[in-house]
């Protein structure tokens, strides 16, 4: 989802560039090529993770009155192994993923940001450049915030998967899958991100869940 975010920060400064000759049309067809295209770009890239996992049996054992040590429960893992240049591979390709969409969406936000403050600045000359940029920077403040929360946010998970050797199994594993868990919240809160610091889809937000509440009373 980080990509697709991505491809829409970058076709909103594709739109701020051409103005008034954007091609909707062919913007509408480009994204349809995208959706069908980038799903199976990201799977290129990270198919050597599935090749390399493995199952690893932990068996839990206890003595019983006899001094005898039986099994009384097995935890199997999934366990990935790399080689040393699949491990440089995959630390490459997860920097990738993690720098590569930030980067389109804070530098489309700053182009829209700056363009949208140079076309204004020329159309109404009772403000500097500064002024507008400073106007376009409270309106779109989102575009810049939002990218820097899913950054931080993906974060955990970059260092869990980049977490390399073995380590202690423990009687609780829900430990380790809270853990992991935790590292998908940036897919979870793309809503909050997104949708929250902007006061205009806050706005539309609110004026479609009235729209919608009235039309199920009545």
């Amino acid at each position: 989802d980080t990509w697709l975010n991505a491809c829409v920060a970058i076709e909103r400064a594709i739109n701020v560039y051409q103005g008034i000759s954007f091609n909707k049309e062919k913007s509408k067809r480009l994204a349809r090529w995208i959706i069908f295209i980038l799903p199976f770009c990201i799977i290129a890239t990270i198919i050597h993770e599935p090749l390399h996992r493995n199952i690893f049996e932990y068996p839990v054992q206890e003595k019983d009155t006899f001094g005898d040590t039986k099994i009384i429960e097995i935890h199997r893992w999934c366990v990935i192994n790399y080689s040393s240049a699949v491990q440089d591979y995959n630390t490459a390709i997860l920097f990738i993923h993690l720098i590569g969409p930030f980067i389109a969406n804070l530098f489309s936000a700053l182009f829209i940001i700056f363009g949208t403050a140079r076309q204004r600045s020329l159309a109404q000359t009772n403000q500097n450049y500064i002024a507008h940029i400073r106007e376009q920077l409270r309106e779109h403040k989102q575009l810049v915030i939002s990218p820097a929360i899913l950054l931080v946010l993906s974060m955990p998970r970059l260092i869990i998967s980049l977490l390399s050797g073995c380590v202690k199994v423990s009687d609780k594993p829900w430990l380790y899958l809270l853990a992991y868990f935790i590292s998908f919240t940036p897919s979870i809160l793309v809503f909050v991100v997104f949708v929250v610091p902007s006061e205009l889809y806050l706005k539309t937000l609110k004026e479609s869940l009235k729209t919608w509440q009235r039309r199920i009373c009545h």
